[in-house]
C-alpha cells in the first residue's frame, strides 16, 4: 500500500478545501488528526484527514495544511474551530498529537515520512505489507 501526504497549504484559504475533502469523501474518511508542534517561539498545528485506501489501486491519501494554525490550547480560532464543526458533524474525533516540526528537516518529504512513522505506530495507519 502507498501511503501519501498531499499538501494543500498552510491553513488559510486551503482549510476549506481541505474540509470539503473530509464532507466529500465521508464513505473513505477514517481520521481527522490535529499535529501540534513548536516553531521558534510559535505554538502551530498542522490539520490532517486520513482516507481509507483505493480499490484498486491501494493508494491512501493523507491531506493536510501544515503548520499554519495557531495551536487552539494556547490561542482559540475560527479555523480549527471550523476543523472541530466539521469533526463533529461528520461524528468523528479529532486525534491529536505532538510532533517534531517540519523546520527540522532538510526535506519535506524527510518530514513526512517521519509524520507516516509516527501514525503507523500510534495505529492511525496500516502497516508496511
Amino acid at each position: 500500500m502507498i501511503q501519501r501526504f498531499i499538501e494543500l497549504g498552510e491553513g488559510y484559504s486551503d482549510l476549506y478545501e481541505l474540509v470539503e475533502l473530509a464532507k466529500a469523501n465521508t464513505h473513505r474518511l477514517q481520521h481527522m488528526m490535529a499535529l501540534h508542534t513548536r516553531i521558534g517561539q510559535k505554538e502551530v498545528t498542522s490539520l490532517v484527514i486520513i482516507l481509507s485506501a483505493t480499490d484498486p489501486g491501494k493508494f491512501q491519501a493523507l491531506y493536510i495544511c501544515r503548520e499554519g494554525i495557531p495551536n487552539p490550547n494556547f490561542i482559540p480560532n475560527k479555523r480549527y474551530d471550523l476543523f472541530a464543526q466539521t469533526a463533529q458533524e461528520l461524528n468523528k474525533q479529532i486525534h491529536e498529537l505532538s510532533v517534531k516540526s517540519s523546520a527540522i528537516f532538510h526535506e519535506k518529504e524527510l518530514f513526512y515520512q517521519h509524520l507516516i512513522g509516527i501514525l503507523r505506530l500510534n495505529h492511525y495507519l496500516a502497516p508496511l505489507q
